[in-house]
């Protein structure tokens, strides 16, 4: 054999074996990159793809690597899932290096988020197994922090429902009678004047005159004549039952000594065919869709009498049944009854409770903006109250603004036992499925919620909550919200979620936090320190957030 055959033989067979037998260098830093770097929570984890590329010459033919991604922070560390790399003469499953060459190799992360995680590192644990031999190679770090801006969202920033009371500082109501006449005639006889009808207006106007919180409006009359006959005829005929209707009225206002009931009004109806027309289809006539083409058919009110009268059996039970009822007048009065006043309802609040309408206590709660006096009206509206769902339901809601989600829970399940319908209830325990984490339950409440203004805000919440920010977005929809904010932050659409942050109604510390990061991304130092020192004059827990916050990580926040 040739001697220089041989030699390189030789030596590639050592340089072979060289590469297998040798232990495996330290992986470094820079030989990785993680995508997002920072981390960010998406739903309720920290997602992240982080991409290793090996260099060439450096991966050992046998080796194998358990590389294993650990989130570290001051309180702990937690764990992803491993991945294996290998050798080129490695046989097992794992992602393979080529030794001369180098490769590129992708490891998942994902983890759980909790808040101490605010505050962490990310690094790659290595566990190396060659041939038997398994030694550990020191941890490298790969990224910084957690970008956790999109917690701010959560159950516990949405307004609850509130089932609202019925309450009217006026009520309108109206009374009516009427007095029928006899066919050709306008005279009003006393057997109409007699009727419990007639003498129940008449008490009604003359108690609403006697009390001080009524108001008589007005009082209309309206004639009518039945469609049969000459229409001259007719329009005279109801001309004198208005007439001879407004003489009774005004002597009656008169003997009851009525003086204030706003304006008499008047008019009168020739003929009155679609009073007919609305008798006729609730009557049980045989022909009565025969009779209804007819009056489809012809628009005159001649034609149509004489195509009826050619009905002429028809006709006969219209005479009897139909016509009538159309030969009256009707009176109507228009009556506004004033409620108690605020101040009125919270004297009686005080005095005797019971004196007083669910819809007065429920609405005297609306009068302050004091959470605990809140609660202890609707506390009060349970107790003299106690099947009305409403009550527990809003006594639910200021437990839950005050932060005890477990009273709040118990009254919200206690509503909805008194009324299994209501959409409030529903969102309401949707809110407390969210904080509970039982996510399909939250999404099956939230669904029977659909309406209920604040559902938008809540819905939303649920979609970030599961990282969904596309249908989060969908659901804000034009609602003002931190959290719709918030959505907007995160979907990098600047522009409306200022708009949408500067049209929230009652800014609070999580707004100007808001501002604050949304002035981060943009680059506008001077407003997101401005931001963030009105945020911590209403919530100084904002303070050792913002320090720990990524998105503040290139200003100097020690002045704050």
């Amino acid at each position: 054999m040739n001697k220089k055959i041989v030699y390189i033989a030789l030596a590639a067979s050592v340089v072979g074996m060289s590469s297998c037998s040798k232990k495996l260098k330290e992986f470094q830093s820079d030989f990785f990159t993680t995508n997002p770097a920072p981390l960010e929570v998406v739903g309720q984890n920290v997602p992240a793809t982080i991409t290793g590329n090996i260099p060439a010459k450096f991966f050992v033919k046998n080796a194998k690597v358990q590389v294993t991604p650990v989130l570290v922070y001051a309180e702990g560390e937690t764990q992803s899932g491993s991945v294996l790399l290998q050798g080129e003469k490695v046989l097992d499953n794992g992602q393979v290096v080529n030794y001369k060459q180098g490769g590129v190799v992708g490891i998942p992360f994902n983890v759980v988020y909790t808040p101490e995680m605010l505050e962490s590192e990310l690094y790659l644990d290595f566990s190396v197994d060659q041939k038997g031999k398994v030694y550990a190679l020191p941890r490298v770090k790969v990224a910084d922090g957690v970008l956790a801006t999109a917690t701010l969202a959560s159950a516990e920033t949405v307004d609850p429902a509130i089932a609202n009371d019925k309450f009217q500082k006026v009520v309108n109501e109206q009374q009516t009678a009427d007095i029928m006449f006899l066919v050709n005639k306008a005279d009003i006889r006393k057997s109409e004047t007699g009727k419990q009808e007639y003498a129940d207006f008449n008490a009604r106007l003359a108690a609403a005159n006697a009390d001080p919180k009524q108001e008589i409006v007005g009082v209309n009359i309206n004639s009518y004549a039945s469609p049969e006959g000459e229409l001259d005829f007719n329009t005279a005929l109801a001309e004198k039952r208005e007439k001879s209707t407004i003489s009774q009225v005004e002597g009656q206002l008169k003997k009851d000594n009525i003086t204030a009931f706003g304006e008499l009004t008047s008019s009168f109806t020739p003929e009155d065919w679609e009073g007919f027309r609305e008798l006729v289809e609730k009557s049980n006539i045989q022909d009565k869709e025969l009779i209804i083409s007819v009056l489809s058919m012809y628009s005159d009110p001649v034609d149509r009498e004489r195509e009826i009268r050619n009905l002429s059996v028809v006709f006969d039970q219209l005479a009897e049944q139909i016509l009538p009822q159309l030969r009256y007048s009707r009176i109507e009065a228009s009556i506004n009854v004033f409620s108690r006043t605020n101040e009125e309802i919270a004297e009686a609040y005080k005095t005797d409770v019971k004196q007083l309408s669910v819809e007065e206590i429920l609405y005297l709660a609306t009068l302050t903006d004091d959470n605990a006096k809140k609660m202890e009206i609707y506390n009060t509206a349970c107790e003299v109250y106690p099947n009305d769902y409403r009550c527990f339901n809003n006594l639910g809601l200021t437990q839950f603004e005050d932060g005890d989600y477990q009273a709040a829970a118990a009254n919200f399940n206690q509503a909805a036992r008194l009324n299994p319908n209501s959409k409030e209830v529903a969102m309401n325990l949707g809110l407390i499925s969210m904080l509970n984490k039982d996510w399909s339950k939250a999404n099956e409440q939230l669904g029977a919620a659909a309406g209920v203004p604040e559902a938008n805000d809540a819905l939303g919440v649920f979609y970030l909550s599961q990282g969904d920010l596309n249908a989060a977005k969908r659901a804000f929809g034009g609602v003002k919200t931190n959290n719709a904010a918030l959505a907007q932050i995160l979907a990098k659409d600047y522009n409306a979620a200022s708009n949408t942050l500067n049209a929230v109604a009652n800014p609070d510390a999580t707004t100007y936090y808001l501002k604050a990061v949304l002035a981060a991304r943009t680059n506008d130092e001077g407003a997101a320190k401005a931001n963030l020192r009105k945020a911590i004059a209403l919530d100084n827990n904002y303070a050792v957030r913002a320090k720990a916050d990524k998105e503040f990580a290139k200003f100097d926040l020690s002045n704050l």
